[in-house]
């Protein structure tokens, strides 16, 4: 007797029944762009990536409507979509439920206008702070940005599906088409892949691929990545997405590899897929599992995500620049302060510097976004200045006009930094010639004339000093001579005052070079790329109405001989153990300003750390005191440090945070729980993360290098008991 028909079937039992009415070529036709190449790239050059969604083709027979890709990260990129501080600005806000509350907003953005899959959870870990596009991922440590992976991916995937990028270890830009990074085992398991795995675990639904090559291998055509790690490993069940354009070289590797979806554009796999699956150098039931991934991870997020359909009003709305600006609030991280700040009923301000009246919300590249307004730093100032209070702005073209201005000055305010000019996406105008060779040759006379409109574009753009010509990783982690020269200037015009009336804005992406003049100004500020309500964010941390409360995501090392080995130009590189606070502590080197580090308006002490166990965590009791008259933040800080390991291991290592609201005088006891199984490292031999027997040390801090952080042990016995005050759990 035949079983009666399923009345309510899952949806991936109906994409396998729709899977077999359709032919190799239309199942074929399905993974990859929906434009041709020529036209797209044409269009693409000619302005339109932030002027519409990126498209592969729709499926009725599997209920599939196809991709619907916008990039990020630091907001949708579609005109009018809100612009919020750059994902390191806030990863300086140690705040992931305010990340998840960002991602969803942008979600719903994405969503309102049409799309599904969001190209901005951008997570590859900072490893040198020169890395141009360093402003797209959170920091440099894999706990912290895990945090933050899981937080965005989260939020994003209440509306639209999740693009995790790029996978993996690209944190070079200009080489990033050519580089070949080693890399062993546990370094890559252990450093580079953690937060990756955190946005899979988190229900990730997308990962897209680097363009560089992974120990040999190019990331669009790694086995290892893409399937042994990523599908198999951590039993990813959502699609792998090319990089646009140059992610892959050839179909039959890359779709063997664990490629899913080529995009954007008719390229390698519309040339030859067909073929190779005839040929049989690809086998169909490859096709067939990316074709039932892609719609299989549709039919999920449809079922997971929220039921109610955002309208186009809440793009850009004022709920969502509220929550830019909050953002912006908790990202400025206060990196000194003598008695400058904040400033009370100044009667003339000088503000100087060209960055203070533009509109710098970052790279121009493929994060560019296009929001409807930008608040300056010049603007926000002028709008929260006390009444009565005159301010004056110079930027500081001439020198000399500049310094003069500042005599008989409350208060002196210097914006500086970079420009998506110095840092961001780089894209050669005239590309390699293994890379021109990627391309499909035109063939007719439109796709004659399409090629010939993207060479003009691309030579327009790079004499008017463009984006595809800008940008890059950095060539030096200090500010252009011009600023250093006007800091140094008006510090000598000030004179003693300088301490108590110069102020010093920092904009950049990452960490910043500032020996030759910090010790020379009263307070120093790092911005970031703010966002859209930056300038208003600024201002009220300048006027007192804001308490600072953002930490440092990176390190800010007083060389750059202090760091990892940087060429912006290698084809190889081998990435270590080490890097960042961690490679800083392993060398005794103290940092200008470490990982974790931020000044607040409140002085908050650690007064005590106490810890217990439980079958899965260590619990850690963290008294901490505000000791001011006001009301602050503290970001508690929790680092582990084991002692006489049989392996490398880094001096201290994050594993745990949480922000602090204190009222003044305030005193509480904060828990921060450490699973256990965070404690373990890599072993090659076993092939796994294993927990070694010795004793550890939790660090209680405010900041990676805390000379007045709170210890204390506890002990693993080779069966994995953990003992406190030697009582074992």
């Amino acid at each position: 007797m035949n079983k009666p028909a399923d009345p309510n079937p899952a949806p991936e039992q109906v994409n396998v029944a729709a899977l077999k009415k359709l032919n190799l070529a239309q199942k074929v036709r399905l993974l990859y762009g929906e434009l041709p190449f020529w036209s797209g790239l044409a269009r693409m050059v000619a302005g339109a990536y932030g002027k519409q969604t990126w498209n592969s083709p729709s499926a009725d027979t599997l209920n599939y409507p196809g991709i619907r890709f916008a990039d990020g990260p630091r907001g949708v990129v579609l005109e009018g979509c809100t612009t919020f501080p750059v994902p390191m600005a806030r990863g300086a806000s140690w705040n992931p439920a305010l990340e998840r509350q960002i991602g969803a907003a942008m979600g719903a953005e994405l969503r309102a206008l049409g799309g599904n899959l969001f190209g901005g959870v951008c997570i590859n870990l900072v490893r040198h702070p020169a890395w141009g596009r360093a402003q797209e991922s959170y920091g440099e440590d894999p706990f912290h940005l895990s945090a933050f992976a899981t937080a965005v991916t989260t939020g994003v995937q209440q509306h639209v599906m999740a693009c995790v990028k790029h996978f993996a270890l690209n944190s070079m830009e200009n080489a990033r088409f050519s580089v070949d990074v080693s890399v062993n085992k546990r370094v890559l398991h252990e450093v580079y892949l953690p937060h990756f795995k955190a946005a899979i675990n988190a229900g990730a639904h997308s990962v897209m691929s680097a363009y560089n090559s992974v120990n040999g291998n190019w990331c669009g055509h790694n086995f290892v990545l893409l399937t042994d790690i990523l599908k198999q490993r951590w039993g990813f069940s959502g699609f792998v997405i090319t990089d646009f354009i140059f992610g892959i070289r050839d179909s039959a590797a890359a779709i063997n590899a664990g490629v899913d979806l080529e995009m954007p554009f008719h390229m390698h796999f519309h040339q030859s897929l067909a073929k190779d699956v005839a040929q049989m150098r690809v086998p169909v039931a490859r096709v067939d599992d990316a074709l039932m991934r892609l719609a299989n991870s549709y039919e999920s997020h449809v079922k997971t995500r929220i039921k109610a359909e955002p309208s186009v009003e809440v793009v850009g709305c004022e709920k969502h620049q509220a929550l830019a600006l909050e953002s912006a609030r908790q990202s400025i991280v206060m990196l000194k302060n003598s008695t400058t700040l904040p400033l009370i009923r100044p009667k003339r301000i000088v503000v100087l510097g060209h960055l203070a009246n533009i509109a710098n919300t970052g790279d121009r590249g493929s994060s560019n976004t296009r929001p409807k307004s930008v608040i300056t730093p010049l603007a926000g100032l002028q709008q929260h200045a006390p009444v009565g209070t005159q301010i004056q702005f110079d930027d500081a073209s001439n020198l000399a006009r500049a310094v003069a201005l500042c005599q008989d000055a409350d208060a002196v305010i210097v914006v500086v930094g970079y420009t998506f000019e110095d840092e961001g996406e780089f894209i050669s105008p005239a590309p390699a010639a293994n890379m021109r060779a990627l391309f499909p040759k035109p063939r007719t006379l439109s796709e004659l004339y399409c090629a010939f409109k993207v060479k003009r574009g691309l030579s327009k753009n790079r004499k008017a000093g463009g984006s595809f010509a800008a940008g890059g990783d950095r060539e030096s982690l200090a500010l252009r001579a011009s600023d250093e020269a006007l800091i140094l200037a008006v510090a000598a015009a000030l004179g003693n005052r300088a301490q108590h009336a110069l102020t010093i804005v920092v904009m950049a992406g990452s960490a910043v070079e500032m020996e030759t003049w910090q010790g020379k100004v009263g307070a120093i500020l790092m911005l970031w790329y703010p966002g859209m309500q930056g300038g208003l964010a600024l201002a009220e941390i300048i006027f007192g109405k804001t308490n600072p409360s953002g930490r440092l995501p990176i390190s800010f090392a007083k060389s750059g001989a202090d760091l990892p080995f940087f060429d912006r130009h290698a084809n190889q590189i081998e990435y270590g153990l080490l890097h960042g606070y961690r490679q800083l502590a392993r060398d005794g080197k103290s940092a200008a300003f470490p990982f974790g580090f931020g000044l607040s308006y409140c002085e908050f002490d650690i007064t005590a750390l106490r810890l217990s166990t439980n079958a899965t965590s260590i619990e850690a009791d963290i008294d901490v005191r505000n000791r001011s008259a006001i009301s602050g933040v503290c970001v508690l800080q929790l680092y582990m440090a084991v002692a006489n390991s049989l392996v490398p291991r880094a001096p201290i290592e994050l594993k745990g945070f949480t922000r602090v609201n204190l009222l003044s005088m305030n005193q509480e006891t904060i828990r921060i729980s450490v699973p256990i199984h965070t404690l373990r490292y890599f072993c090659e031999t076993a092939d796994d993360f294993v927990l070694e027997p010795a004793r550890y040390t939790l660090i209680a801090a405010q900041h990676a290098e805390d000379s007045k952080a709170r210890r204390a042990d506890f002990v693993v016995n080779q069966q994995g008991d953990c003992y406190v005050n030697n009582e074992v759990f």
